[in-house]
């Protein structure tokens, strides 16, 4: 039995059919495993050690009844847990980094899945530009000069926060569009992030993948459909999930990347793949898993735990 800290959103308000975080909880509790959930603000440092307040957690698989909480307790994350699994929503924001380094100071003693430093180091959109000649031609940049020249020679683009999530933010700009100036202005009024600038792949009108990795191994996918006259695929803004089977081209992707992740200690990984381009390396708290063992019947979750066993032995 493992003692297993969830630092997620609430719990009581997720979908438990869509909800990979609820997935990974519900197999845990098959394997007869303690688990408390808890919020990232709870997180508390003093002398050096590390706690948080959190709660006990029984789960069904009953939307809206869902979850039975027991008596609030405060956790050693050092002493008193043996997994912590960061599972959070972005925003990727300062909270979000001082989260991870709160979470390193008792990693690897208490395995956190993801590894928080690397996952600080690893901003989705970022680590992506560490593997040449798997993405489309793209530009990260506040400069206005620099993205405006980006868009007079690539045409068709697409624009993003360099933080956002879900397709937050998400904007395509056809050759000639105007308003490239106008949203830069508008992003900087709220932001001091980049942008991110990309070529449009028109194969997006046919899915966005969204492949799930483990210790950096492919295990299946799903295909995230944008509704009719949308270039967003993403579940939460109106994208439809659809079967999918892996390409050659997306294995040569997953064997380009797939080393890199796994020594770094990101365990569980979701890749956007659009066409034969890779467009995102996910590594805050992946989606899909749900999904794909709908269309499948490949189980992630139960991966995921095979996984985290092997690294505790």
């Amino acid at each position: 039995m493992l003692r297993v800290a969830i630092q997620m959103d609430p719990i009581e308000s997720v979908d438990v059919r869509s909800d990979t975080t609820f997935m990974m909880a519900m197999e845990a509790q098959t394997r007869g495993h303690r688990q408390w959930v808890y919020d990232f603000r709870t997180l508390a440092l003093e002398d050096g050690r590390l706690f948080c307040r959190a709660r006990p957690v029984t789960l069904r698989d009953s939307q809206g009844d869902h979850v039975d909480f027991g008596d609030p307790v405060r956790l050693d994350l050092a002493e008193d847990v043996d997994v912590i699994l960061m599972r959070q929503d972005p925003p990727f924001d300062m909270a979000y980094v001082t989260a991870t380094y709160l979470l390193e100071t008792v990693h690897p003693g208490t395995l956190v899945v993801n590894d928080p430093s690397e996952v600080r180091s690893a901003p989705e959109k970022l680590l992506a530009t560490r593997f040449p000649g798997l993405q489309p031609p793209t530009l990260i940049s506040s400069d206005a000069e620099a993205l405006a020249d980006f868009h007079a020679r690539h045409g068709d683009v697409v624009l993003k926060p360099l933080h956002g999530a879900a397709g937050s933010g998400v904007v395509r700009l056809k050759a000639g569009d105007p308003n490239l100036e106008a949203l830069v202005e508008i992003h900087a009024t709220g932001s001091r992030d980049p942008l991110v600038i990309q070529k449009f792949v028109p194969a997006v009108s046919a899915g966005d993948k969204r492949i799930i990795l483990i210790e950096g191994e492919p295990v299946g996918a799903i295909n995230r459909i944008p509704a009719e006259g949308q270039v967003r695929s993403n579940l939460r803004v109106g994208g439809r999930a659809a079967a999918v089977d892996l390409t050659d081209r997306d294995r040569e992707i997953c064997a380009a990347i797939g080393p890199t992740l796994k020594e770094r200690g990101l365990i569980f990984v979701g890749i956007d793949v659009i066409g034969d381009y890779l467009t995102e390396i996910n590594v805050t708290s992946p989606t899909g898993a749900q999904q794909l063992k709908r269309f499948s019947g490949i189980d992630a979750a139960a991966l995921m735990w095979d996984a985290i066993d092997r690294r505790l032995a």
